[in-house]
Parts: C-alpha cells; sequence; structure tokens
C-alpha cells in the first residue's frame, strides 16, 4: 500500500462535501437533493456537510430541516462571512478521509465528482481541483468572466510559478491529514483561500490533480468580480512576499508532506 493511500479501516467516513452558503434559502433545498442522489452511487461512504456563512435569511433553517431528513446531512453555522473561513472551520472539524466543496448553484456537472475525489481515496494524489481551463472542459459564462480568470491563472503562473491551470473553480478536494497540515498556514479567510491553498501545497510537493469540468455560469451569483479581484491581487502580492523572505515554512512542509524522491528500479530481465 502507498504511503498515501487512504486506509478505510482507519476512519468510517471516507468523504465529506462542504457547501458553503449565505443567504441560499431557495437554492440550498435543491442543492442537496441532486448531491444526495449523486452520492448513492459511490462505492464509500459520504456525507454532506452544510456551512452557514452567517446568513440572514432563512438558509440555517433549511440547513436543521435536511440535517433532520437525513442522517449524512450536517450543519455547521458560522458567525462571520467568508467562503474561505467557512471550509478552513469545516474541514478541520470533519472526521472524514477525504473532504471536498463545491459551490451551491452546482454550475460544475456533478459527474464530475467521483472523478475528482477517486486519486485522493486512492492515494494517487493529495489535492484535486476541477479546470474549467482545460480543452477537454466544457464551459458556459460571459467573455468577461472569462477574460478575468484567464487573467488571473496567468498572474499566478509569472508571480507566483504556479503550474495548475484553474485556481477558482468552486470544485475541490484535499486529503484530510494534508489540510490538517496546511489549513493552519492560510491566511485567507475569503475568496483567496483557494489559490493560497493550491500554491502551498504545490511548493511542499504534494500531487495536484486535475479534472476538465463541464461548468455552466450562474446568472444570479453574487460575487462581486472588481472587489473580488482586488483583494486576490493583494493576497497574490502577500504570498509572493512570504514566500521569498522565507515567512513560510515550505522546506519543511516539503520534508513532512512531500512525495519521496524516486529511486532507480532494477531493469527487468527475462527468465532463461
Amino acid at each position: 500500500m502507498s504511503e498515501h493511500t487512504v486506509r478505510t479501516d482507519d476512519r468510517s467516513l471516507v468523504l465529506d462535501v462542504v457547501i458553503p452558503v449565505y443567504n441560499e434559502e431557495h437554492s440550498l433545498g435543491a442543492c442537496v437533493w441532486r448531491l444526495l442522489g449523486q452520492l448513492k452511487s459511490f462505492p464509500f461512504s459520504t456525507r454532506i456537510t452544510i456551512a452557514d456563512n452567517a446568513s440572514t435569511d432563512d438558509t440555517l433553517a433549511v440547513a436543521h430541516g435536511l440535517a433532520d431528513d437525513f442522517d449524512n446531512v450536517r450543519v455547521i453555522h458560522l458567525d462571520r462571512k467568508g467562503r474561505g473561513r467557512a471550509l478552513r472551520t469545516a474541514w478541520l472539524a470533519s472526521d472524514a478521509q477525504v473532504v471536498a466543496y463545491m459551490d451551491v448553484d452546482l454550475s460544475t456537472d456533478l459527474n464530475g465528482l467521483l472523478p475528482l475525489v477517486a486519486p485522493l481515496v486512492s492515494g494517487h494524489s493529495d489535492i484535486a481541483i476541477g479546470t474549467r481551463l482545460d480543452p477537454a472542459s466544457r464551459v458556459v459564462r460571459g467573455p468577461k468572466r472569462e477574460f478575468i480568470s484567464r487573467c488571473y491563472n496567468l498572474i499566478l503562473k509569472v508571480a507566483l510559478r504556479a503550474h495548475f491551470s484553474d485556481a477558482q473553480c468552486g470544485f475541490k478536494a484535499v486529503r484530510a491529514d494534508v489540510a490538517q497540515a496546511l489549513l493552519p498556514l492560510v491566511q485567507d479567510g475569503e475568496w483567496f483561500f483557494d489559490t493560497e491553498l493550491l500554491v502551498l501545497a504545490e511548493r511542499s510537493g504534494l500531487r495536484i490533480h486535475e479534472v476538465p469540468v463541464d461548468w455552466v455560469d450562474d446568472p444570479d451569483s453574487r460575487v462581486d468580480i472588481v472587489d473580488t479581484a482586488r483583494k486576490d491581487l493583494r493576497g497574490v502580492w502577500r504570498l509572493r512576499r512570504a514566500m521569498l523572505t522565507g515567512e513560510l515554512p515550505v522546506a519543511e512542509l516539503r520534508e513532512e508532506l512531500g512525495r519521496k524522491a524516486l529511486t532507480a528500479r532494477l531493469p527487468l530481465t527475462l527468465a532463461a
């Protein structure tokens, strides 16, 4: 068994899918129902965690109603907003072997969920992300969002030498032991959370698996693109400075978490 393989006898719960929500009383129920239907076909145990992100409408009541109806749905509540803050709280508190998240609008086709988490369950990879920028991905969104997304990921490649293709797709998973090690070092509690986590993982020598996804833009998205872009650029500058000054313990993380160097194998010989 690989040193990174998830051991199914260590913990009974294999996958915990977190849905961070803020004022989603009208869409949360449909999201959970669809996700429950998808998870029924998975060959291992699963749970949905609704992370209520300081909602001011009836989202929390709807979430508790769903948790009452289904044994594999639970709810956590945060008094402060921030997607990254919600994910950090839910992932660190999870007893699953693999933790994941997706946006409540289900812009990403759920058929990509099992290919996303399977390499983590098997031990092949450490983090998995959905990507809208792979040639095999099928994406429906406006030219403005497409342009901003590609520019942002180009900035990451230049400024942080990132090799992953899509930092902000709301469709990711991580092995729990990796999350426990990396999350205390991730400072951002909002949208830059994803990028910071991925950069730390890549610099630590972890394997990031990418899954091309089918993705349809949500026309009712409440994300302030300009404000988010401004905060993301500040995050890029902060992270670049931290790496240049040695503030981030990248070497220690690589020693603790990184995959060991390959050793040369003896050539196979045919029996006489």
